[in-house]
Protein backbone atom coordinates (compact mmCIF):
# COMPACT_ATOMS: atom_id res chain seq x y z
CA UNK A 1 0.00 0.00 0.00
CA UNK A 2 1.35 3.43 -0.91
CA UNK A 3 1.00 6.19 1.66
CA UNK A 4 1.05 9.93 1.10
CA UNK A 5 1.35 13.25 2.89
CA UNK A 6 -1.40 15.48 1.48
CA UNK A 7 -1.41 19.19 2.22
CA UNK A 8 -4.58 21.05 1.20
CA UNK A 9 -3.61 24.50 0.02
CA UNK A 10 -7.01 25.73 -1.18
CA UNK A 11 -10.56 24.41 -1.23
CA UNK A 12 -12.18 25.24 -4.58
CA UNK A 13 -15.54 23.50 -4.74
CA UNK A 14 -17.82 20.81 -3.39
CA UNK A 15 -20.58 18.96 -5.22
CA UNK A 16 -22.41 15.68 -5.07
CA UNK A 17 -23.40 13.33 -7.85
CA UNK A 18 -25.01 9.91 -7.49
CA UNK A 19 -24.16 9.52 -3.81
CA UNK A 20 -20.55 10.69 -4.07
CA UNK A 21 -19.28 14.00 -2.71
CA UNK A 22 -16.51 15.49 -4.83
CA UNK A 23 -14.20 18.18 -3.45
CA UNK A 24 -12.11 20.38 -5.72
CA UNK A 25 -8.82 21.37 -4.09
CA UNK A 26 -5.33 22.60 -4.75
CA UNK A 27 -3.15 20.14 -2.89
CA UNK A 28 0.48 19.21 -2.47
CA UNK A 29 0.84 15.41 -2.52
CA UNK A 30 4.09 13.73 -1.61
CA UNK A 31 4.87 10.03 -1.23
CA UNK A 32 5.43 9.15 2.40
CA UNK A 33 8.46 7.13 3.40
CA UNK A 34 7.79 3.93 5.32
CA UNK A 35 8.54 4.12 9.04
CA UNK A 36 9.29 1.35 11.48
CA UNK A 37 6.37 2.17 13.81
CA UNK A 38 3.99 0.20 11.60
CA UNK A 39 1.62 3.11 10.90
CA UNK A 40 0.73 2.56 7.25
CA UNK A 41 -1.68 5.39 6.57
CA UNK A 42 -1.79 8.58 4.53
CA UNK A 43 -1.90 11.94 6.29
CA UNK A 44 -4.10 14.90 5.36
CA UNK A 45 -3.01 18.35 6.57
CA UNK A 46 -5.04 21.51 6.22
CA UNK A 47 -5.15 24.88 7.98
CA UNK A 48 -7.88 25.48 10.56
CA UNK A 49 -9.77 27.91 8.31
CA UNK A 50 -9.83 25.31 5.52
CA UNK A 51 -10.99 22.65 7.98
CA UNK A 52 -13.87 24.89 9.10
CA UNK A 53 -14.79 25.59 5.47
CA UNK A 54 -14.61 21.88 4.69
CA UNK A 55 -17.01 21.07 7.54
CA UNK A 56 -19.47 23.72 6.31
CA UNK A 57 -19.27 22.44 2.71
CA UNK A 58 -19.77 18.83 3.81
CA UNK A 59 -22.79 19.78 5.94
CA UNK A 60 -24.32 21.59 2.96
CA UNK A 61 -23.70 18.69 0.61
CA UNK A 62 -25.07 16.13 3.09
CA UNK A 63 -28.18 18.27 3.63
CA UNK A 64 -28.72 18.30 -0.14
CA UNK A 65 -28.36 14.51 -0.26
CA UNK A 66 -30.79 14.12 2.65
CA UNK A 67 -33.40 16.14 0.78
CA UNK A 68 -33.29 13.53 -1.99
CA UNK A 69 -34.00 10.63 0.42
CA UNK A 70 -37.58 9.61 1.17
CA UNK A 71 -38.84 10.99 4.48
CA UNK A 72 -39.00 7.51 6.05
CA UNK A 73 -35.26 6.97 5.44
CA UNK A 74 -34.30 10.31 7.05
CA UNK A 75 -35.99 9.68 10.38
CA UNK A 76 -33.12 7.63 11.86
CA UNK A 77 -30.45 10.30 11.34
CA UNK A 78 -29.41 13.02 13.76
Amino acid sequence: MKTYDIEIQRLKSARHDKGVIELGTDAFVQAKTARDDGAMSSTLRLPVEHARTLVILLKQQLAELDKLQPRSRRSGRC
